[in-house]
C-alpha cells in the first residue's frame, strides 16, 4: 500500500514521467501560487472522485462506467470550484477556466479507470493521493522557476536582487514549454543516476 502512495511522487509522477495534464500544467503556472491552487483543487478531486468510484464500482454495470466516472469527476469539480470562488476568488479568476477544466483532466480520468474502478476503497485513496501531491509538487517546481525567473519572486516574495532582468519569455507560453522540457530532463537524468545506483548495489 506504500507503494500505491510513493510511486505518484516519483515512479510514475503525472507530469514528469506520464505527461499527462498537460493543459493546465503549461497554461496556470506563470505563477507558484497557482501551481499550488491547481495542483491542491486536482488533488480533492482525484481523491474524492477514487474513493467514491472504488466504492461504487460492484453496483455499476460495465456498459456505463465511464458516464459514471465522469459524473462523479464533474460532482467534485463543481464543489472545488465553487469553494475556491466563494473563498480565493482572485486566483479562481486567474485560474480562469482550467478549474471546470479538471473535468477531462488524463490524471483523473486515468486513475479512475486504470486503479480505482479496479481496487478496494484503501488502495484507491493512496494512489489517488499520491497522484494529486505529485501533480502538485509538479505545478509547484514548473510555476516557481517560471515566477523566479519571470518576476524575481516566489509566491510574490522577491528573493532576486532589485537590478535581475526579468525574463519575460518565462511568464509567456514558450516559457511554460522550455521549463517544462528541462524539467523532465533533469527529472530522466536523475532517475537513470538513482536507478544506476541502485543496480551497482
Amino acid at each position: 500500500m506504500i507503494k500505491d502512495f510513493v510511486k505518484g511522487l516519483w515512479r510514475e509522477n503525472p507530469v514528469f514521467v506520464q505527461v499527462l495534464g498537460m493543459c493546465p500544467t503549461l497554461a496556470v503556472t506563470t505563477k507558484a501560487v497557482f501551481g499550488l491552487s491547481m495542483g491542491l483543487a486536482t488533488t480533492f478531486v482525484v481523491v474524492a472522485s477514487g474513493v467514491v468510484i472504488s466504492a461504487i464500482r460492484k453496483f455499476v454495470p460495465e456498459q456505463v462506467r465511464i458516464p459514471m466516472f465522469t459524473v462523479v469527476i464533474a460532482t467534485f469539480v463543481t464543489v472545488a470550484d465553487y469553494v475556491l470562488k466563494a473563498n480565493f476568488y482572485q486566483i479562481s479568476k486567474a485560474l480562469g477556466p482550467y478549474i471546470p477544466l479538471i473535468v477531462v483532466n488524463c490524471v483523473i480520468l486515468g486513475r479512475a479507470e486504470a486503479f480505482a474502478s479496479k481496487n478496494n476503497v484503501s488502495r484507491s485513496f493512496l494512489d489517488a493521493l499520491g497522484m494529486g501531491i505529485g501533480f502538485t509538487c509538479a505545478l509547484i517546481i514548473l510555476g516557481g522557476v517560471r515566477e523566479i525567473l519571470g518576476a524575481g519572486t516566489i509566491f510574490g516574495y522577491r528573493i532576486l536582487w532589485e537590478g535581475f532582468t526579468n525574463w519575460i519569455i518565462m511568464i509567456l507560453p514558450a516559457g511554460a514549454f522550455i521549463t517544462l522540457g528541462l524539467l523532465v530532463g533533469a527529472f530522466n537524468m536523475i532517475d537513470k543516476k538513482v536507478k544506476g545506483q541502485r543496480c551497482g548495489n
